[in-house]
C-alpha cells in the first residue's frame, strides 16, 4: 500500500502548521521524520493517520483518496512518546485489544500476542499490569500492540525520547530489525540527526511545516540541499563562515586565506557560505592538510567522554566537538584546525553548491563515522 501526500496544508486558528507537503512512501520502507521541535513532525502524522483533516490537498492510500476517511476505517497503528496503555489491562490484554476489536477468534489472538511479545521482550510480563513495568517495558508494551494490528501504516511519533539512553540504544536497534522484515510503510519522528542516521531507510527533513529534503538517509546526510538542511541534520547544528573565492584563492572569515584544493577548485569566483560540521572541527591538529584559525572560548560543555567547545570566530559562533575532557575558561586563545576537504559550499541563497567528497575522513574522526553510520551501511547497500 503506497501513501500519497499531495499538496497538503493544515492551518489551525489561521496559523499554518503544514505548508504544501507532497510525499510519496512506498510499502516495505522505513522513513525517518527528522526536524526540530515544532518542525510540522507529530501534525503531518496525523494527517498521515487520519486523525486530523488537511485544510487543502489529498491524502491517498494505494490510489484511494482517503483525505475524509476517518482513522477507525484506515489501516493504521501509531505509537507515541508517552507510554499509552490500558491501566487496568495486563501487558497480554493491553497487547491484545486491537485484535479483540477487530473481531479475530481467540487462538489467532493467542498466537498473534505472544509473537509480538517474544519480538519486543516482554514475553515474561505478560500477566503484569502497566503501573508493575519500568518505562521501557510499558513502551514496548505500546509498541507490541501497534505491531500486532499488521497495519499498512505504522507511525511512531518520538518513541524513544523518554527512555534513558540504554534502553533508546536497545529499542533502535530491535525496531530497525523488526521493520527489515516487514511491507508495511514505517513513519519514525525524531529531532536528533544521529538517530536518524542509525535507523537509515529513508528521511524526511521537515522545518517550519515544509518538507526540504526527502531521500536515502545517507545520501542527505552527505548532501544537504541546503544550509538549513544541513543544520537540521547536524547535531550541534552545522557550523558556517562566510567566505569568497578568487581566482586561485579562497579568503574565509575575516582572515584565513588559502588555496582551493579539491571540490572547492571547481568554484566560480564569487562570495558563498562555508559550512563544517563540529566533528571535523579540533584542537588538535589531524593531519598535513588541516589550516588553522585563532578563536576565543565561550563555553566549554563536557558530556561524558565528550566536551563540546564553544568558541567565536570573528563575527562567527562555532561548536567543536571533541574527545575527552577539555576546560577552557571564558576568553581563552584557542587554535582550531580543520581540513578545508570537509567544508560544505552554499550561495547567498543557501542552497548547496558543493559537498565533500565522501572517502575524505580524518583518522582521528573515522572511528566516530563508523560508529554513527556503520549499522546501517549494510543494510541500505550504502557507502560513508
Amino acid at each position: 500500500m503506497s501513501l500519497v501526500l499531495d499538496q497538503v496544508s493544515k492551518r489551525v486558528t489561521g496559523s499554518l502548521h503544514i505548508d504544501q507537503v507532497s510525499l510519496t512512501l512506498e510499502p516495505g520502507t522505513f522513513n525517518v521524520l527528522l526536524g526540530r521541535t515544532l518542525a510540522g513532525k507529530t501534525s503531518l502524522m496525523r494527517l498521515m493517520a487520519g486523525l486530523d483533516k488537511p485544510s487543502s490537498g489529498q491524502v491517498l492510500m494505494n490510489g484511494q483518496d482517503v483525505t475524509r476517511t476517518p482513522v477507525q476505517k484506515r489501516n493504521v497503528a501509531m505509537v507515541y512518546q508517552q507510554f499509552i496503555n490500558y491501566p487496568s489491562l495486563t501487558v497480554y490484554d493491553n497487547i491484545a485489544s486491537p485484535l479483540k476489536l477487530a473481531g479475530l477468534d481467540p487462538s489467532s489472538i493467542d498466537r498473534k500476542v505472544r509473537e509480538a511479545a517474544e519480538m519486543l521482550h516482554i514475553e515474561k510480563l505478560l500477566e503484569r499490569l502497566p503501573g508493575e513495568l519500568s518505562g521501557g517495558q510499558q513502551q514496548r508494551t505500546a509498541i507490541a500492540r501497534a505491531l500486532v494490528k499488521d497495519a499498512a501504516l505504522l507511525l511512531f511519533d518520538e518513541p524513544l525520547v523518554n527512555l534513558d539512553y540504554k534502553l533508546r540504544e536497545e529499542l533502535r536497534a530491535e525496531l530497525r530489525e523488526i521493520f527489515q522484515t516487514r511491507e508495511a510503510i514505517v513513519v519514525y519522528a525524531t529531532t536528533e540527526p544521529q538517530e536518524a542516521l542509525t535507523l537509515g531507510g529513508r528521511v524526511v527533513v521537515l522545518h517550519e511545516g515544509r518538507v526540504l529534503q526527502h531521500g536515502p538517509t545517507l545520501e542527505v546526510y552527505h548532501h544537504p540541499a541546503s544550509l538549513t538542511v544541513g543544520e537540521v541534520f547536524s547535531d550541534p547544528p552545522l557550523n558556517h563562515v562566510s567566505g569568497v573565492v578568487e581566482p586561485g584563492t579562497l579568503l574565509l572569515g575575516h582572515d584565513l586565506k588559502l588555496a582551493p584544493l579539491g571540490h572547492l577548485a571547481r568554484l566560480a569566483p564569487g562570495r558563498y557560505t562555508f559550512g563544517i560540521r563540529a566533528n571535523h572541527l579540533s584542537v588538535r591538529r589531524q593531519s598535513e592538510a588541516d589550516v588553522a584559525v585563532r578563536a576565543e572560548a565561550e563555553l566549554a560543555e563536557i558530556s561524558g567522554s565528550e566536551t563540546y567547545i564553544h568558541v567565536r570566530y570573528g563575527h562567527d559562533n562555532w561548536v567543536l566537538q571533541e574527545e575527552g575532557v577539555h576546560e577552557y575558561r571564558l576568553g581563552d586563545e584557542v587554535t582550531v584546525y580543520f581540513d578545508p576537504r570537509h567544508l560544505f559550499v552554499f550561495d547567498l541563497h543557501g542552497i548547496l553548491v558543493a559537498a565533500p567528497q565522501r572517502g575524505v575522513v580524518h583518522e582521528a574522526t573515522a572511528a566516530a563515522t563508523a560508529r554513527t553510520i556503520g549499522l546501517h551501511r549494510v543494510a541500505d547497500g550504502s557507502e560513508g
